[in-house]
């Protein structure tokens, strides 16, 4: 059996408090996107010399992370703790780019979850489900549905955007990926958590010519001006056409929203991950 985790972007992303627990609050709209994973499960023969009862393999883009401690194996685990599972091979097939705010490896989990649901039989449910995904990343319950969705506490807390297709449909994302890696800790050490004037969610609400001067990523300006690269990239999608442009999550892909697809994009970026789809 075989399912395609998506990817998401965030429309707007504003961290609104330090927590307690040294997380912190923030308010976004999670959007899903066309760029899939691949990941399929099957059987593992009595016979066959495993330690664990999920036996991964990841082809693809390279995954800088131990078996064990990858959301698949992990979601795995979580579920087994409950249920009577049989021993399974997965293979992950990794097309959604890493550490780019994609949500690549929290998608993964969650997927795993629903594959190993209905495969299974185990009659979750969503908000079981999304139950299960919270305890692997803040993110992960988004892709239960994979609807846009605002979210709120560390990511965990959703409520719906906006309709199954919201104010994007029928445009053009265009994703650009460079070869940077970017400190999440370091970008959250740079910010002074405030509440914005207003919601990210009602914002993407408005006409998407309103978003360029409203909606707003909180970690842009600290991690621009440590990669200013990135900012380059912005502005080279807004140069190229793009109605918004903006760094999904805390980077490195940056996304355009184009009225059609910009030419030559991967032309335009050669040595940088590309990627558009019609929404």
């Amino acid at each position: 059996m075989i399912t395609f985790p998506c990817a998401k972007i965030n429309l707007g992303l504003n961290i609104v408090a330090k927590r307690d627990d040294g997380y912190h609050d923030l308010e976004t709209v999670f959007y899903p996107v066309p760029l899939f994973d691949a990941l399929e499960i099957l059987p593992m023969d009595d016979q066959f010399p495993s330690a664990t009862g999920c036996d991964l393999k990841v082809s693809g883009n390279i995954v800088d992370c131990d078996e064990e401690k990858n959301l698949v194996v992990r979601a795995y685990k979580l579920l087994s703790q409950e249920f009577r599972l049989p021993r399974i091979h997965a293979h992950l097939y990794k097309h959604i780019p890493m550490q780019a705010g994609l949500g690549g490896g929290s998608s993964d989990g969650a997927f795993m979850i629903r594959l190993l649901d209905e495969k299974f039989q185990l009659n979750l449910g969503n908000a079981q489900m999304e139950r299960y995904a919270a305890q692997l990343g803040a993110d992960c319950a988004f892709f239960i549905t994979a609807e846009p969705a605002f979210a709120t506490g560390i990511g965990d807390k959703l409520v719906p955007a906006d309709g199954p297709h919201g104010n994007l449909h029928g445009y053009t994302i265009a994703i650009v990926k460079p070869d940077i890696a970017v400190s999440t800790r370091e970008a959250y050490a740079a910010i002074t958590p405030r509440k914005p004037a207003k919601s990210c969610r009602d914002i993407v609400r408005q006409p998407i010519s309103t978003w360029p001067r409203e909606l707003v990523n909180d970690f842009e300006a600290p991690i621009f001006a440590v990669h200013p690269r990135l900012a380059q990239i912005k502005q080279r999608l807004y140069d190229l056409g793009a109605l918004y442009a903006q760094m999904s999550g805390s980077g490195s892909a940056l996304f355009g929203i184009f009225n059609q697809e910009p030419a030559d994009l991967a032309r335009q970026f050669p040595d940088d991950f590309t990627f558009t789809a019609r929404l």
